[in-house]
């Protein structure tokens, strides 16, 4: 789950026109169920829901307005962001201020974002992929329902004095990880969420420390802290390629779809290929490079693990991969190790 750097319809039934003696039936089907919900919560067994409840996660964190300071922990690593966000019923604009390391702000307004790196005095741009915190959804939650079950528990915690409802996706297969969410009980914005295993151990996690919701956000909240006047403006240079006619074949793990494929030139006219899979919630990513003898920054043959992400790099024909993402070790390894090369020419 994009939880760093992630960054998120209400849910209900539409009640139609309906004949005068079938509201009576309506009405004693809903007690009924009310009755039932009530002896759930009491019981303490929560309640299932499906990805309707995520769709309004993510509807509050791109509507409503709201600032504060936001920590993200990845393995021994914790980071403090500060962010501004406003909706004025067109426009999303936001803006994250890094707190630890380097100096570094994101403006967004909708799709666009601009990084700005004050000592190189360089403004980097390029469109919004996936959600930031407390964004959630990466994308259509069609296969969502088919890899998780939503589930609803009774008893409400407090997260940054603001009291919210728990609320787990648990995963239904063992090809990614379940998550532990803490929603606003009266926005349903996001206030923290987690990323736990097979086990139901945390390995990563990023919750608000302090949160204003549904309060003006003026404009010189959302204006970076430096002038950028003279800075050089970068456009990430990046275009869509179909990998699977350049010879690759690539098997997404089951629930997993492609939602990029894309080549990008870096410094020194490195081009990179890389493929983006995502199953609404999780992603992964394959990075793909040409294979030279003399470089020695290439990690050894297998895994590595940084909190939730896993990373696990291997020769394939006269390439490197590096295939990491937010899913278990084990299912990242049968991905890696089942990717094929064969020449376009040799293909047919």
């Amino acid at each position: 789950m994009p939880i760093h750097h992630s960054p998120f319809s209400a849910m209900g039934a539409r009640v139609g026109m309906q004949p005068l003696f079938m509201r009576g039936l309506v009405c004693l089907v809903l007690l009924v169920v009310c009755a039932w919900q009530a002896a759930m919560a009491q019981s303490g067994v929560p309640a299932q829901y499906d990805s309707k409840l995520l769709i309004q996660i993510q509807q509050a964190a791109r509507t409503l307005n709201y600032s504060g300071v936001f920590a993200y922990q990845q393995g021994a690593e914790i980071e403090s962001s500060r962010i501004a966000h406003t909706f004025d019923g067109t426009n999303e604009k936001e803006r994250i201020e890094l707190l630890n390391g380097s100096p570094r702000e994101y403006l967004r307004l909708n799709d666009s974002v601009q990084c700005l790196i004050p000592e190189e005095k360089k403004i980097v741009r390029e469109r919004e992929r996936g959600a930031r915190f407390p964004g959630l959804l990466l994308a259509n939650t069609e296969s969502i329902d088919a890899n998780y079950s939503v589930r609803v528990l009774p008893n409400p915690l407090r997260v940054a004095g603001r009291q919210c409802q728990l609320v787990d996706v648990v995963p239904r297969d063992p090809y990614r990880y379940g998550y532990r969410l803490c929603v606003d009980t009266e926005t349903q914005l996001l206030l923290k969420a987690q990323t736990v295993n097979v086990d139901g151990v945390v390995i990563e996690q990023v919750a608000f420390t302090q949160v204003s919701i549904g309060q003006e956000i003026s404009e010189k909240m959302l204006r970076p802290s430096w002038s950028t006047e003279g800075w050089t403006m970068v456009e990430s240079r990046q275009q869509s390629v179909d990998l699977g006619a350049l010879g690759w074949k690539i098997s997404a793990p089951p629930g997993f779809t492609s939602s990029s494929q894309s080549q990008q030139v870096f410094d020194h006219d490195k081009l990179v290929h890389q493929l983006v899979l995502s199953d609404g919630l999780a992603t992964i990513s394959i990075f793909i490079e040409p294979y030279l003898n003399e470089r020695s920054e290439y990690k050894p043959v297998g895994a590595a693990q940084i909190g939730s992400v896993n990373i696990y790099g291997i020769k394939v024909a006269n390439f490197w991969l590096t295939v990491l993402g937010e899913v278990p070790a084990s299912a990242l390894e049968q991905l890696a190790q089942s990717i094929q090369y064969v020449p376009a020419s040799k293909s047919k």
